[in-house]
């Protein structure tokens, strides 16, 4: 660190101490003691109190680091600087030319998968519309069938009903004949 250094070379590092027998007062203006106090003054100011190089110190290192970290920040904003040069001049319209290919290409795309697919509603529409038409037939065909079927149970109930009236009067008929014949009989 700078300004530290040792005491100058003409002056004693160690003081000798005082006589017991002096006052302890305030040295004089013109005393002998004043240039040991000074000295003593400047080897403490310059060994022990560090407070000037500390702070010469400090004012270095934030001016290194102000200047270092400027030059990082302009290195940086030139480096963004060139980056959105580069994506607007060259990779923005290649992007853009990309895209309008493509877009086009797949527009076309749409289209022909739109045409297709409303085809495939018409024929599936056309399916449905015939089999509803063949199932209506086949209901049609059914409910005249069963009908045909009804009248002829119908037929058929009436001539066994007719039959069994015929056959329950011959029987009638026939009983009321064994009746007789047993009444003939009864009176022997």
């Amino acid at each position: 660190m700078s300004g530290a250094g040792p005491a100058s070379p003409g002056r004693g590092s160690a003081a000798a101490p005082p006589p017991a027998d002096r006052r302890r007062d305030s040295p004089a203006a013109g005393s002998p003691i004043q240039p040991i106090i000074k000295d003593v003054g400047e080897v403490y100011s310059r060994l022990l109190d560090h407070r000037p190089v500390i702070q010469g110190e400090i004012r270095y290192f934030v001016k290194e680091f102000e200047e270092k970290r400027g030059l990082r920040e302009l290195r940086v904003l030139e480096n963004l600087k060139n980056t959105i040069f580069e994506a607007n001049e060259r990779v923005l319209p290649k992007c853009e030319q990309a895209m309008q290919d493509n877009l086009s290409e797949t527009f076309k795309r749409l289209q022909a998968a739109n045409a297709m697919i409303h085809r495939l509603q018409e024929r599936e529409c056309e399916v449905r519309k015939l089999q509803a038409d063949k199932m209506m037939a086949r209901e049609e065909k059914c409910i005249a069938h069963w009908e045909e079927f009804m009248r002829e149970q119908q037929n058929k109930r009436a001539e066994v009903d007719e039959e069994h009236r015929k056959a329950m009067e011959r029987l009638k008929e026939q009983y009321s004949e064994m009746e007789k014949e047993l009444a003939k009989y009864a009176s022997f």
